[in-house]
This record gives C-alpha cells, sequence and structure tokens, in this order.
C-alpha cells in the first residue's frame, strides 16, 4: 500500500513559498501554508511550525497533530511571541523521514540579494523581526543589513543541499527557473494545472500584514 504524499518545503520567508501552496492546492492537495485558518480542519488552529514541535515533542511526529494535510509550504513562525524553525532543525527533519516514508522534501529558492530585498521590504520581517530574534543561523542583533541577511540565507542553501546530498526525496528549484513547475510536478508526480506569483510583495514602503512572515 502507498504511504499518503506528504510535501514539507524548507524554504525561507519570501522565497516563493505561497506560490507553491496555491500550486499544489490547486493540484488537489491540501495544504498547510504557515497557519492552520477556520474551517480548515475541524477542532485545529494554529502556525504550523508550533504543530510540528508540539508533534514531535509529544509523539516523536512532527506531523501527528495535522493528520489532514498533505502539504506544509510554509513551516516557520517568528511572530506573535514564536520564533520558529523546522527547516533548519534536522532532528525533526528526519523525524518526518522516519514517520511518513515517501515524503518529499523541497527547497524554494530565490537569489540571496533579491530574498533579502523582500524581506527587508515585508512588514517588520528584515528591520526588527529577524534581528531581534535569535534564529538559527542568524544570532539575535544580527540581520538587519542585507550583507547580513544574504550570508545566512546562503547558510541555509548550503545546510539544505549538503544534508539532502543525493537524496531522492528531496529537489530544490529557483523560483525564477521556467522549467520548475515542470521539475515539481514530475518530482511529485502531480499535474500542476497554475503556476504564478502568489502573495507577492510590490517595491514600495514595507508592506504589513497579520500574515507575517510568508
Amino acid at each position: 500500500m502507498t504511504a499518503p504524499l506528504k510535501v514539507i518545503n524548507l524554504g525561507l520567508p519570501k522565497s516563493g513559498t505561497t506560490t507553491l501552496g496555491e500550486a499544489l492546492k490547486r493540484a488537489g492537495l491540501s495544504v498547510a501554508d504557515w497557519k492552520i485558518r477556520p474551517g480548515q480542519a475541524p477542532g485545529l488552529r494554529g502556525f504550523v511550525g508550533k504543530l510540528m514541535y508540539e508533534g514531535y515533542f509529544s509523539s516523536g511526529d512532527p506531523l501527528s497533530l495535522m493528520p489532514g494535510f498533505d502539504a506544509f509550504t510554509e513551516i516557520d513562525i517568528v511572530r506573535h511571541g514564536l520564533n520558529l524553525w523546522p527547516q533548519t532543525d534536522w532532528g525533526l527533519i528526519s523525524a518526518i523521514r522516519a514517520h511518513h516514508p515517501g515524503a518529499r522534501f523541497i527547497l524554494t529558492r530565490r537569489d540571496p540579494a533579491k530574498l533579502s530585498d523582500s524581506m527587508a521590504r515585508w512588514s517588520d520581517l528584515g528591520r526588527r523581526r529577524l534581528p531581534e530574534a535569535a534564529v538559527p543561523g542568524l544570532p539575535a542583533g544580527y540581520g538587519a543589513s542585507d550583507a547580513e541577511r544574504i550570508r545566512w540565507i546562503e547558510g541555509h542553501h548550503a545546510f539544505c543541499g549538503r544534508v539532502f546530498a543525493g537524496a531522492a526525496d528531496y529537489l530544490e528549484y529557483d523560483v525564477e527557473d521556467t522549467e520548475a513547475s515542470a521539475r515539481i510536478g514530475a518530482f511529485l508526480g502531480l499535474d500542476l494545472p497554475w503556476w504564478g506569483v502568489a502573495n507577492a510583495n510590490p517595491r514600495g514602503p514595507a508592506r504589513d500584514t497579520d500574515r507575517g512572515a510568508p
């Protein structure tokens, strides 16, 4: 019996996580993107990253509290008093692998300079939240400048590439790759009927939204 498809995105905020979520949703998957919202799962509310850690420490399975979801496309949270980055935690990632054979891991990538610039313009993410939080790879006091964010972004990309080196359950793609949707579809065994840009960050004053980091 084939295990249900589980897709976990390891990308950082503003790296195209919402676009991936929208594409997978239109392909028929149940998608948890940053936060479980009213109506998505009866009796379940909360941030995806927090629910992952609650499941991990209570049962060993980071996905145990969200059984109705197929894909998890934005899993960090640095807002509302929380500072959780499951995509940087090898213990948690390896636990998903152990409990969900056949799970697929994706890294949404973006040019580090462009990604840093988008973070700087998204609400107070680059101005306050990242520099004030102790983010894995970006200790408190760092992250206010492009140079510091770029080094952190490059480090995360290198981390994912290293720990998944040669793995068949891992795909990384650049959001500007014109073949991205075809590569994702082939990797997951799905037809993606839509591919575009969701949750765009237009140039101008920093955008404030309750959606937070993604």
